[in-house]
């Protein structure tokens, strides 16, 4: 099946220039992986890395990588944001431990995504496991898959897993129309990763490694903090790190929700533009009976909470990306607001 979609769509691809001329039938033929695939053990040149706050995804574990070709080297805007050489590749896998209670035990890895920076846009290509764990297949159309765990409270948790097709990447990755990458930023970087050769800053071993330009500027790096760690932070600062990670990227100037006049990421310092007391543009359903997106002292009554606090695809905030509530998000955004000073 997995090939057949492949080549169905190599053949169609080939009369027109596509994206599909980056792709391969699977994932082992591109050489990440040292065999057997199922261990994520990167070959030379691959580098894993970790974010300090990362996208609620259905409870999923993520394993992440980057390949720069040799010789090149990425550059950082001032946003933090990073400039990526030509055949630059961001590597993503998601896996579910069998009980959450025990994550290095077995695991059953879902899909993998790529990404690649073409001459003048980025591919988005998902793989999806096959039951052996053995390798991955394209699947361009993405795929719907049952999966199950035990979660850290021992309940038993069933949903339909989505993986996402090609072009749904792009209803979250677009930024003023251009595709970009979400997670890696500078600040979110900034922070020891335990590689396998000993601990080290991340900003600090990519410019070791040769593949991000040094810049006097490192050394007064922001670094973003991981909301799901109470020590990292304040309750203000790790939510508006969740509402970053999880919103902003729609939620933000020049975003695909830059219409509704909220924007969410971590350095909002308009009150109404973060919503609070802020009256919905057009939400129609989502705003259920509420009137205004965040109440101070009040969640129940904010738009915000009602939103993050449902799975109805016609209220639903984030909107893509999930199946499940991320309850201790919809928590910390209920504390952060009844927190704040009516």
């Amino acid at each position: 099946m997995y090939l057949t979609t492949f080549w169905i769509a190599l053949c169609i691809s080939a009369l027109f220039s596509s994206p599909l001329d980056y792709a391969k039938p699977t994932l082992s033929e591109f050489r990440f992986f040292d065999e057997p695939l199922k261990l994520q053990h990167p070959k030379k040149g691959v580098i894993p890395y970790s974010v300090a706050s990362s996208l609620f995804s259905n409870y999923t574990e993520k394993l992440r990588f980057i390949k720069i070709p040799t010789g090149e080297k990425l550059t950082h805007n001032i946003d933090g944001s990073f400039n990526y050489p030509e055949g630059s590749v961001l590597i993503k896998t998601f896996y579910y431990p069998d009980n959450f209670n025990e994550p290095d035990k077995n695991r059953r890895i879902i899909e993998t995504r790529l990404l690649i920076k073409t001459e003048n846009d980025w591919v988005a290509l998902p793989y999806v496991w096959n039951d052996a764990q053995t390798d991955a297949y394209l699947e361009v159309a993405g795929d719907r898959l049952p999966v199950n765990w035990i979660d850290l409270n021992n309940d038993y948790v069933e949903i339909e897993y989505s993986v996402p097709n090609m072009n749904q990447c792009k209803g979250c990755h677009v930024h003023f129309n251009e595709f970009k990458p979400l997670g890696p930023k500078l600040r979110n970087l900034n922070f020891i990763y335990d590689y396998v050769e000993a601990s080290s800053n991340q900003i600090e071993k990519w410019v070791e490694l040769g593949i991000l330009e040094a810049s006097e500027s490192f050394s007064n790096l922001p670094q973003s903090i991981n909301y799901e760690d109470p020590h990292t932070g304040s309750v203000d600062a790790r939510a508006r790190a969740w509402l970053d990670v999880n919103c902003a990227n729609c939620h933000q100037l020049g975003g695909p929700a830059q219409t509704s006049g909220l924007f969410l990421d971590f350095d909002q310092m308009n009150t109404k533009a973060l919503g609070i007391m802020k009256p919905p543009i057009a939400a129609g359903r989502g705003s259920g009976t509420h009137k205004y997106t965040i109440v101070p002292g009040d969640p129940e009554k904010s738009i915000m909470v009602y939103r993050i606090n449902s799975t109805d695809p016609g209220i639903m905030m984030p909107e893509l990306g999930r199946k499940l509530i991320h309850k201790e998000g919809l928590e910390l955004i209920r504390q952060w607001i009844k927190e704040m000073n009516p």
